[in-house]
């Protein structure tokens, strides 16, 4: 379950990026300037200051998610039959960042709302398995397979390597049907 939220949050990172960049305040000075100090400057940007935090929380939440795949893995097993499906990343990109960023989030109701809305569908993501469906990591570039291996069928598998049938892989479990993999060279 732990894992689930945090690849939630990882999906969240590029929203809470695209919320920085454009809540930025910052003035451009071409002759006689002067620096406004760093605390109007924090309170000019308080909502991308809010925003570089949780960029920072993503980024520690994404080596914490690379650590924990390098643990043990199964034995390698043989891909029989496999479907790329990584237009899911698009399909939550398409769904729900592009439409939240319209959002003005200085204003407190719709900070709220926007809020409560990530809330929903982090509790949605996690309860019907799909926490996998994230944008973030495509942009670093992680593939989403569905997979028949030898023993298993049906299988979510994200993975650094593009995989075709008759490829071997080993795994590890990260929820249920989804699993990390890496390609074996056999």
């Amino acid at each position: 379950m732990f894992l689930k939220i945090q690849f939630y949050i990882l999906s969240l990172w590029l929203l809470f990026f695209l919320f920085f960049i454009i809540n930025l305040d910052i003035s451009f000075c071409f002759e006689d300037c002067k620096f406004i100090g760093l605390k109007n400057l924090l309170l000019d940007n308080i909502i991308s200051a809010i925003c570089l935090i949780f960029i920072v929380f993503g980024t520690i939440i994404y080596f914490n998610f690379k650590y924990i795949v390098q643990g043990n893995k199964s034995l390698p097993e043989k891909i029989v039959d496999i479907e790329n499906i990584n237009w899911e990343h698009l399909t939550f990109l398409v769904t729900y960042i592009v439409p939240l960023l319209s959002f003005n989030i200085s204003e407190n109701k719709n900070f709220l709302l926007i809020a409560l809305i990530l809330i929903i569908i982090g509790i949605i993501y996690i309860k019907t398995n799909m926490f996998y469906t994230n944008p973030t990591l495509a942009l670093l570039g992680y593939q989403i397979y569905k997979v028949n291996t030898t023993n298993k069928k049906k299988i979510i598998v994200i993975t650094r390597s593009l995989l075709t049938k008759d490829d071997w892989i080993a795994y590890k479990s990260l929820g249920e049907g989804v699993y990390f993999a890496n390609k074996i060279q056999k």
